[in-house]
């Protein structure tokens, strides 16, 4: 018994030190990034004594790294749920999650990394714009794109302009070599360049392998001609000889490699770019249209994380200067790769670290005028989808180009496909917003929503979302009116303009609220009084007399109009409200409103005030026309034809609430001068009298007879004085006027044009 014992000892202790040999050689090819053969020894080892969360996490970031994202998730799965796991590995398989199209999973493992690492812009971005994929499907559909059918079951990839028409292709169809040579990473041959034509369905065909003496025994990428096809830069992996090829991870980085091409075509006096270290990759150039700006990839640490994009200056004689980072904008934490610039300076480039629909999606930076960068887009489908699409590279016609993907509907494993622009790139402005209950707060789901132009014309119309949310898109340099209407509310609208809009801006927010129809509301219409036109923009302000609160204090919309529901009182009450209006440009008012509620619905105050709600425009003269006023002789009552002229006077002061008038009245020379005086006095106290009874303070208005004293030519007859005037002379002296002694109001100016009064 004694010697099984020591026998089975032996056995588990001989097992366990095999497993640890095939732990530690598994955990060197994955620490060299040689994950096709870390694979088999991991999955050897799942289930044993060694088995753990290390080495689930390990294998299972080995599937995702080389784009297995079906067994990375099965293998994620096993330790992530339920195990804290490490905030990579949440990321990694909430982007495994997504590559295999469970959106809404994935979002739930982003919201956990978040709350483990709040720090990371990934998270950040995420927790910003949840409707990420609802911005991204709003943005419309911008590329057309073509599979080609010189993609096969092998690595194709690329689609870069070279010389003369060719077109460079980037494959491992092909063993040139007499040794076969596998990359560790995923087990697939070494990467070449191929040359390619253009047919005149925009096939490529003809595929050649570029040469031996370009094409080396590891991997050669993207690159690119200088705008004149003199110097060509290029992706290899680090071709030094002895200990200088490998960093002290035993990795062979990749490399940028610059040749001239001379007038055969060759590529000569090959080079290593002065930023290249076997320490760090740098790869993936693409140069601006000038020939100026050399952009690039980069890992080399201190960047913002994974791989970062750069530029730098080339000078004129071929020399490099002013390397720069390009900053938060474009790089993250995660892969920002393979980018392309278009000859009208548009950025195109693939990240895994932005917000996008799954493993690596292309994106655009869109230029301001000075060069900076504005804007960062998604392009969106049918170019980017849950897999890896990446290298999306323009033609100088900017319209056409070649993209990459992996996706499963290709022939293999990366293939390239042909797009054409179907609309330009341009910072498009959002307009976007909450429907909300204007008394509660609370959403109001599913409000219909309008956008109106200048002209009045509807050019959009939709359904604000479960969440009261709702987003148009807008033109620069116009006006537009957003129009929200919902069953048992009032409808509402409001106004926004993108004239003059300042260039950093792309969202305007404007939210909206809804009244809900109680029954019984208050309709005002507010007009000018002398067009009956409405007027927009009046400041009102509503005061309840009884209760002293505000009942409402807005502005009148473009209809003029104000409707506000009555929640507080019920049929059979009384309504006695305050109405101030003002608006520049116009006189103000202030009316009362008094009413006794007889049944629900609207409450029309302007057509019960009988037009109570119009506003007079401000003036600068004022000058009326008053024919001359008759009494009979010797009398002092008032005539009707009198009261005609002097209800003229009534209207212009109940307009000017604050105008102070005196009114004199004349006689002729007829009649002793004593007599004159106390018949005209007793006339002009009539009218005054007359007038008072019927404005505002009636105070504002006096008379006074000033009898023959004031006469308007010589026509004097007074004692032995004899007049030979005419009667239409006297008659000019026989005259009542109007004499403005304040109007109130600075702004309003009075042209007298009579000898004591504004007109006579």
């Amino acid at each position: 018994m004694k010697k099984i014992s020591i026998i089975l000892f032996v056995l588990i202790s001989t097992l366990a030190s095999a497993q640890g040999v095939k732990l530690k050689k598994a955990d060197n090819y994955y620490s060299k990034l040689a994950y096709s053969e870390a694979v088999p020894l991991y999955l050897e080892l799942i289930g044993s004594d060694i088995d753990s969360t290390n080495l689930k996490s390990k294998l299972a970031n080995c599937y995702y790294q080389m784009g297995n994202t079906i067994e990375a998730e099965i293998y994620y799965a096993q330790f992530i749920t339920k195990t804290d796991g490490s905030s990579d590995d949440v990321y990694n398989y909430a982007q495994t999650l997504k590559e295999n199209g469970n959106y809404q999973e994935s979002d739930k493992w982003m919201d956990k990394f978040y709350l483990m690492k709040s720090s990371d812009s990934r998270g950040k971005q995420f927790m910003e714009n949840k409707g990420y994929l609802k911005q991204i499907a709003s943005q419309g559909v911008y590329f057309s794109i073509n599979h080609l059918k010189i993609n096969t079951e092998n690595t194709e990839f690329g689609g870069y302009p070279g010389i003369e028409g060719e077109i460079y292709v980037v494959s491992n169809k092909t063993e040139h070599a007499a040794i076969k040579r596998y990359h560790t990473w995923n087990s697939r041959r070494f990467l070449d360049l191929y040359t390619a034509e253009v047919d005149e369905n925009e096939e490529l065909i003809n595929l050649e392998f570029k040469s031996k003496k370009i094409n080396k025994k590891f991997h050669e990428g993207p690159l690119c001609f200088s705008p004149d096809k003199k110097t060509v830069y290029y992706t290899r992996n680090n071709m030094s000889s002895g200990n200088k090829r490998r960093d002290t991870e035993g990795i062979q980085n990749l490399k940028i490699y610059i040749s001239n091409i001379n007038e055969e075509g060759k590529w000569i006096n090959e080079r290593e770019f002065p930023l290249n270290s076997k320490d760090y990759s740098v790869g993936h150039p693409t140069i601006s249209a000038d020939g100026k700006i050399l952009y690039f990839v980069m890992d080399k640490p201190g960047g913002l994380g994974g791989s970062d994009i750069y530029k730098i200056k080339i000078n004129e004689d071929g020399t490099f200067e002013n390397v720069e980072n390009m900053g938060n904008k474009i790089n993250t934490e995660g892969q920002e790769i393979f980018p392309w610039v278009s000859s009208d300076d548009l950025l195109f480039f693939s990240s895994d670290g932005h917000l996008g629909l799954g493993g690596l999606d292309v994106f655009v930076m869109l230029p301001n005028k000075d060069g900076s960068f504005r804007k960062l887009m998604n392009v969106g489908k049918p170019v980017n989808g849950s897999n890896d699409d990446f290298a999306l590279i323009m033609n100088s016609d900017n319209l056409t180009g070649y993209v990459s993907s992996n996706r499963s509907s290709g022939a293999g494993s990366d293939d390239i496909y042909s797009f054409a622009l179907l609309k330009p790139f341009k910072v498009n402005l959002i307009v976007q917003g909450l429907i909300t209950d204007y008394r509660s707060k609370e959403i109001i789901p599913n409000a219909t929503i309008e956008l109106v132009n200048a002209a009045g014309d509807v050019i959009w119309s939709a359904l604000a979302d479960d969440e009261g949310f709702y987003s148009f898109e807008l033109e620069e340099d116009q006006d537009y009116t957003i129009n929200v209407s919902r069953e048992d509310y009032f409808d509402n609208n409001g106004t926004l303009t993108t004239k003059n809009i300042q260039g950093n801006i792309e969202q305007i927010e404007k939210n909206l609220t809804l009244e809900k129809d109680p029954g019984l509301a208050l309709y005002a219409l507010v007009m000018d009084a002398k067009t009956n036109a409405a007027l927009e923009g009046v400041k009102i302000k509503i005061i309840d007399n009884i209760t002293g609160i505000v009942f409402l204090e807005d502005l009148t919309k473009s209809t003029g109009v104000i409707l506000k529901g009555i929640v507080d009182k019920k049929i059979d009450d009384h309504l006695s409200y305050n109405i101030e209006l003002v608006k520049e440009g116009y006189f103000p008012k202030t009316v009362t409103f008094n009413y006794l509620i007889t049944a629900p619905g609207q409450i029309d105050v302007n057509s019960l005030m009988k037009g109570g709600l119009t506003m007079d425009v401000e003036v600068e003269d004022l000058a009326l026309l008053i024919n001359p006023i008759n009494f009979d002789l010797g009398k002092w009552n008032i005539r009707l034809d009198a009261s005609i002229e002097l209800d003229k006077i009534v209207e212009v002061m109940n307009k000017y609430p604050k105008m102070t008038v005196e009114l004199g009245a004349h006689t002729d020379c007829r009649a002793s001068a004593a007599f004159n005086v106390k018949l005209s006095d007793k006339r002009a106290k009539s009218s005054a009298k007359y007038i008072q009874n019927r404005i505002t303070n009636p105070e504002r208005i006096s008379g006074k007879g000033y009898g023959e004293t004031r006469l308007l030519n010589d026509c004097e007859c007074e004692g032995s004085v004899k007049s030979d005037c005419s009667e239409e002379e006297h008659q000019a002296n026989r005259r009542t006027e109007f004499l403005v002694i304040s109007t109130g109001d600075d702004k309003v100016k009075v042209s007298n044009k009579g000898t004591d009064s504004f007109d006579h």
